[in-house]
């Protein structure tokens, strides 16, 4: 079977309306996919930056694949949250890429977005906070019904991914 062994980190996100920012992160696949170390999900720690708008994670990520087909490759999901002076959560943005399918170094970066919602709901959450979420998460990365929510466009997420490829050979891929 062919392996994929994914190293790298959560290097950090820029271009938020406020700092204080973590990000909740997954790993989704095809059902050819099987997990043989590693979390498929997580969480980074609240990072306060004083200088710059640039909040650093340095989060790391190991994961270790094997496949027998390439439909499904792995692809990253991210959600970006604000957490303020009183503990309170709220969503920043959405996002998700690729997991690069070429060997060794990159550095990828995942533009995020967050429902709009209607006016009613973008007066409250700029008075009590909050605002719209998705139900299902799925639909970040299936794109399925995404083209019908009414979107704004947030900041950055960084990551920098080491991507080792074995025995991809026997099943056509070329590294």
């Amino acid at each position: 079977m062919a392996e994929l062994h994914i190293i790298g980190q959560i290097v950090g996100a820029s271009g938020f309306p406020q700092s204080s920012l973590f990000c909740k992160w997954g790993i989704h696949t095809g059902g050819a996919w099987r997990l043989l170390s590693g979390l498929k999900e997580g969480q980074t720690q609240v990072d306060l930056p004083q200088t710059g708008d640039m909040a650093y994670w340095s989060h790391p990520i190991d994961l270790h694949y094997t496949t027998k087909g390439l439909q499904g490759w792995p692809k990253l999901h991210l959600q970006v949250w604000h957490q303020d002076a009183f503990g309170r959560c709220q969503l920043y943005g959405y996002g998700y890429c690729h997991v690069p399918s070429s060997p060794g170094h990159h550095h990828v970066r995942c533009v995020t977005w967050r429902p709009l919602g209607s006016w009613q709901e973008q007066i409250a959450q700029t008075f009590v906070g909050g605002g719209p979420q998705l139900r299902s998460t799925d639909i970040i990365y299936s794109g399925a019904d995404r083209y019908r929510l009414h979107t704004v466009a947030m900041g950055t997420v960084e990551l920098e991914l080491g991507i080792i490829m074995r025995h991809f050979d026997r099943y056509g891929v070329e590294s």
